[in-house]
Order: structure tokens, then C-alpha cells, then sequence
């Protein structure tokens, strides 16, 4: 993409000169069960025509962010939605205006695509996919309009982060089913193991690391930036503590932050972080009687998340679909992430 054409700024709600109108938009990730997604082709009477998106269009007075979806991609793919989940909100200021895009992803739908407004559709291989299988994950079309970069960042993350249980396991137990769910297909671990030795987490994170690279997946590691860089981690999980105390996001590829409520999760879009677990969702065994934020709370605070948020907190893998509802990109599981 010739960058002179135009430009475009991911902007802060907080940065908008409140005198320029913001633009709803509903904006559609189509997947199929295999991770790979639609993009369309902007049509040749429209601004930027000829540029790649995703599908959607502008919300109507009245309407809802998922009543406009359902509408637009009837009227534009002559599809009907039957299921779809709030996912992301960005903000996007362009040289003629400034859109709010509210993203849904969509898993179900009824009928076939047909070009109402005489647009081309082009199905992306899953990016996540992609990785899994050592691959870089790229989509096929160009130009795309800028404002899809971080959406296809947040469509490399996996829906399940399963968290390093050795504390509880054993080491040598952890790996053995460690390995055994990365060639059933895990993608994503973040080693959080606070028991440990430095020495011993060294040498943990080295085999962690070894095992996960060989299949595809990525690690992060807890809390700490310096050893992630040293042991070739893909990134870092940072503490609630250090993202109040950090002013920069770390030099590290993906770079999450653990919240609790939505003031922590606001902290770490503006550090930059790439998305992050918001805890705790339901009773946990590891905190019996403390407070929890609930499904609807949970969905409250995630709301207009810019980046994925992954609920986290005394839950199941069959919790997903919930999960979903409320507006997470996936969950993030400790002990049930290796039930065998």
C-alpha cells in the first residue's frame, strides 16, 4: 500500500476534538470453522475505492451496532446473520472523518455470499492457523485500508491462553502434558510460575519455550520482560502492579497486561499492550469467598474494548461460547488447561 495516498490515525476517544461528529460503523469478521475470514473489496462509487475490508456499514439512527450489522450484510452480501459476537471497538480518524468500528465477529450465517453492490469478496486463510503450522500468516489481497492492522493482529491470538500449572503438577508432569496439548493443537501458553527459583525458572522457561516454538505456539511469560527476551519467549505477561507503574510498553513482540476492572484494561490500551485477561470471572478454588466480577460485569467492563479482552477466573473450556456472548475474544484457563 502506497503510504503518500492518505493517512490514518488509530485515535484515543480522550484525543477527539469533540467537535467532530463520530461516525458509527458496524464492521463484520466473518469466520468460517477453520479460522479463515472475509474481506471485501470496496466498490468503485465509493471514497477508497478499490481498498480491502471488512464487510459493514454505517449505523442508522435507531438502530443498534447489531441491528446495522444484520441489515448491511444483508443488504451488501445477501446473507442473513444468525450468530454473532461483540469483539472489538476502534477508533479510526481518516483525512474526511472520524469512525467508530464497532466489530462483531460472525460464525453463523444463512444463505450465499453475492455481491449486492457489485464488490469482489476474498476468503483469508486463519492467521492463526498459519502459526500453528510455522507459517507466517498474510492475507492475499491488496491494498487494504490501514485500519485493518490491528484487527488482523488480534485474529493471529487463539481463543484458549492456558496458563503453566507446574506449581501444582510437578514439573516434569507439567511438560509431558504440556507437549501432549500443544500437538493436540494449543497455541498459546503463558508460563506464570511464581514458586520457582530464578535459576529454576530459567531453565523451565528454555524447555517451555523449545517445546511451544517446534509446534507453532507461542509463550509469554510472567511479569518479567528481561528473562522472556533471554529464553527467545514471544512476549510478556505483565502484572496488574507493573501496568500502573509502567509509562512504555516493553521492546518485546506481544506485550498483555492482567486486569481487574476497566480502568486497568483503559491503562493498557494506551501503553500499547496487545490484549489482555480480565479476572476474576467466577469463584475460584485458589480464591474461595473473594469477589468476582460475573458474566454481565464482566461484559460491562469489556465493553468497547479496543483490544481482545480474555476472560479468566474459575472456568471451563465449555465456558467458551458464553465467554463470546459477553464480548471476550476466548478465555484463559489454569488448572483445566490440562485436564488430561
Amino acid at each position: 500500500m502506497n503510504s503518500k495516498i492518505f493517512s490514518v490515525r488509530d485515535t484515543s476517544l480522550n484525543s477527539i476534538n469533540p467537535k467532530n461528529k463520530i461516525v458509527e460503523v458496524s464492521a463484520a469478521v466473518l469466520q468460517k470453522p477453520d479460522g479463515s475470514f472475509l474481506l471485501a473489496q470496496r466498490p468503485p462509487d465509493k471514497i477508497w475505492a478499490g481498498y480491502w475490508e471488512f464487510p459493514g456499514g454505517k449505523i442508522e439512527v435507531g438502530e443498534t451496532a447489531h441491528d446495522a450489522l444484520v441489515r448491511e450484510l444483508h443488504e451488501e452480501l445477501g446473507i442473513t446473520v444468525l450468530t454473532a459476537y461483540p469483539w472489538l471497538t476502534r477508533v479510526f480518524t481518516y483525512p474526511h472523518a472520524t469512525v467508530r468500528l464497532n466489530f462483531f465477529r460472525v460464525t453463523e450465517w444463512s444463505g450465499e455470499l453475492h455481491p449486492h453492490e457489485g464488490q469482489q469478496f476474498a476468503w483469508q486463510p486463519s492467521l492463526t492457523l498459519a502459526r500453528s503450522r510455522g507459517e507466517r500468516g498474510l492475507v492475499t489481497v491488496e491494498p487494504l485500508l490501514p485500519a485493518n492492522a490491528p484487527i488482523l493482529r488480534a485474529l493471529e491470538l487463539p481463543s484458549l491462553y492456558a496458563i503453566s500449572n507446574a506449581a501444582e503438577l510437578g514439573v516434569e508432569p507439567f511438560l509431558m502434558r504440556l507437549q501432549a496439548k500443544l500437538d493436540a493443537g494449543l497455541q498459546m501458553v503463558q508460563l506464570r510460575e511464581k514458586n520457582l527459583s530464578p535459576d529454576a525458572l530459567r531453565e523451565l522457561a528454555l524447555r517451555v519455550v523449545a517445546l511451544a516454538q517446534t509446534r507453532g505456539a507461542r509463550v509469554l511469560l510472567n511479569g518479567d520482560v528481561e528473562l522472556a527476551q533471554e529464553v527467545g519467549a514471544d512476549g510478556v505477561q505483565l502484572t496488574s502492579t507493573q501496568l500502573a507503574e509502567m509509562r512504555e510498553r516493553p521492546d518485546i513482540d506481544w506485550c498483555a497486561a492482567s486486569c481487574h476492572n476497566a480502568e486497568d484494561l483503559r491503562r493498557a490500551e494506551t501503553l500499547g499492550c496487545d490484549f489482555v485477561l480480565l479476572s476474576p470471572v467466577l469463584p475460584t478454588l485458589s480464591h474461595p469467598g473473594a469477589p468476582h466480577l460475573g458474566w454481565e460485569n464482566f461484559a460491562a467492563q469489556a465493553a468497547g474494548a479496543s483490544i481482545p479482552v480474555y476472560a479468566l477466573g474459575g472456568l471451563k473450556l465449555e465456558d467458551m461460547p458464553t465467554a463470546w456472548q459477553h464480548g471476550a475474544h476466548g478465555i484463559a484457563l489454569l488448572r483445566q488447561a490440562w485436564v488430561s
